[in-house]
C-alpha cells in the first residue's frame, strides 16, 4: 500500500487486515507505557490546510505512540500567505525530510495531487466533500469491536450526507465489510445523484429505529448545509436523535458522531452522553487505526507490536 486515500476501491480483505492491526494497537494504548519503536527514525508531517481537533491531533498521537517523529504545518503562518503555491509547500516539506504526509483540504482531490507531486505516502486526513478514509476505519473498528461483525448489520446514516465527506467513506466502508446502509436525511441535504452507491434512503428517522447503529452527522454550515433546511426546529422534529427515540432503540443497539456534535440538533444532551453512544469510544479507536496505516505505509510489514 503506497498511500491510503479513499475507502472506495479498498478490498476486504486489505480493510479487515488494517482493522487486525487497529486492534493490536487498542491493546498498546492500553499498555503502562503506550509506545512502540516501530516507526523509530521516520518523520510524519501535518499538512492541515483546514481546521481540525480530532484528526489532527490523533494523527500526532498516533505518529509518537509509534516512535516517530512529526512536524506541522499551519497556513497561516506559512509562505503560502506570502504566495507561494500548494505545490511548492509539499515539496519543500518533502525537501526536509518527511517521510510521509497527512494531508486536509477543503479541495477535493488535493491529497492526490500532493501524492503525485512529491512521491511520497500520503495519507487523506479529509478532501473537500469527498472522502475522509482513517474515520471510515475507526468506526469500522469501533462498531466491529461492539458487535465483533459488520456483515449483516443494519446501519443508518443520518443527516448532512450532502456534504460529509464522511459518510461517502463510511459507506463504502461499512458495505464492502458487510452491512446494510440506509441514508436518512432531508432531500436537499441528500447528494443529487445516488446512482451507483450501494445504499437506500428514507425520509425520517424514526424509519430506522429497529436498526443495529445510528450514526448521526452535524448539519455543516461551513459548507453551506443549513442554507437548504426549513428549520432546525423542523430538522430536530424528523431527524433529530431525542431523547424519546433513543428509548426506542432496540436495547443492543449504538449511537455514533463523527464530532463536533451540535448538542440539541442531531443529537440530544442526554444521548451524547450515554454509555451506548460510543462518541468518545470513536476517538480513542482514531489512534489506534491511524497508527495502524502509518504502520502500514512506512513500517515493515512483519514488525512485531
Amino acid at each position: 500500500m503506497k498511500h491510503f486515500l479513499s475507502t472506495e476501491t479498498i478490498s476486504k480483505p486489505d480493510l479487515e487486515s488494517l482493522l487486525d492491526l487497529g486492534d493490536r494497537f487498542v491493546e498498546v494504548l492500553a499498555r503502562p507505557i503506550p509506545k512502540v519503536p516501530a516507526l523509530r527514525g521516520k518523520t510524519v508531517a501535518m499538512l492541515f490546510f483546514e481546521p481540525s481537533t480530532r484528526t489532527r491531533m490523533s494523527f500526532e498521537r498516533a505518529a509518537k505512540a509509534l516512535s516517530a517523529d512529526t512536524m506541522s504545518f499551519s497556513p497561516g503562518t506559512s509562505s503560502l500567505s506570502k504566495g507561494e503555491s500548494l505545490k511548492d509547500t509539499a515539496l519543500t516539506i518533502k525537501a526536509m525530510g518527511a517521510d510521509a504526509l497527512v494531508v486536509r483540504h477543503k479541495a477535493t482531490g488535493t491529497p492526490w495531487r500532493v501524492a503525485d507531486w512529491t512521491g511520497l505516502p500520503v495519507l487523506n486526513a479529509g478532501d473537500g466533500a469527498h472522502q475522509h478514509p482513517t474515520q471510515a476505519l475507526l468506526d469500522s473498528l469501533t462498531i466491529r469491536r461492539h458487535f465483533g461483525t459488520l456483515d449483516g448489520l443494519r446501519i443508518a446514516i443520518v443527516g448532512d450526507i450532502r456534504h460529509s465527506r464522511v459518510a461517502r467513506s463510511d459507506i463504502w466502508a461499512f458495505t464492502t465489510l458487510g452491512a446494510d446502509v440506509t441514508l436518512v436525511a432531508p432531500r436537499t441535504l441528500l447528494p443529487v445523484d445516488l446512482e451507483g452507491w450501494p445504499v437506500k434512503t428514507v425520509d425520517t428517522i424514526d424509519d430506522v429505529l429497529d436498526g443495529d447503529v445510528i450514526y448521526l452527522l452535524r448539519i455543516q454550515t461551513e459548507r453551506g448545509g443549513a442554507s437548504v433546511l426549513p428549520s432546525l426546529a423542523e430538522y430536530v422534529e424528523r431527524f433529530g436523535m431525542t431523547n424519546e427515540r433513543f428509548d426506542r432503540l432496540p436495547e443492543d443497539s449504538i449511537v455514533m458522531h463523527p464530532g463536533p456534535m451540535n448538542r440539541g440538533v442531531e443529537i440530544s444532551a442526554a444521548v451524547a452522553d450515554h454509555p451506548r453512544a460510543l462518541v468518545e469510544e470513536q476517538v480513542a479507536n482514531g489512534v489506534a487505526v491511524r497508527m495502524a496505516v502509518l504502520l502500514r505505509l512506512l513500517g515493515e510489514e512483519d514488525v512485531d507490536v
